[in-house]
């Protein structure tokens, strides 16, 4: 999977196959479905499924929340756009 590919997948209905939960949890995010992605970002205990799920948070907003999983994945929460952060991440968890 790359970014090219997995950007042309959200035409789709579903995410692709194989892709690991914080990726689900982008993919449901860009498609609207704030729920879904959440349930993908909680549901992958590491730091990829925490800066998701920090994202997500600071997206809501719930600043508070977005501080404790930011601090968790290791990260700095950003100050920036959204959809740089959502770009950043997906090359993130494309590596």
């Amino acid at each position: 999977m790359n970014a090219a590919l997995f950007r042309a997948s959200l035409d789709d209905t579903a995410p692709p196959e194989g892709l690991s939960l914080a990726l689900a949890g982008l993919w449901w995010d860009a498609k609207g479905d704030w729920a879904r992605a959440h349930g993908c970002a909680q549901d992958q205990d590491d730091k990829q499924g925490a800066a998701v799920h920090a994202y997500l948070h600071r997206k809501e907003p719930d600043l508070a929340n977005a501080r404790y999983w930011y601090a968790q994945a290791g990260r700095t929460m950003p100050s920036g756009d959204f959809k740089a952060e959502w770009d950043d991440l997906l090359l993130l968890l494309l590596r």
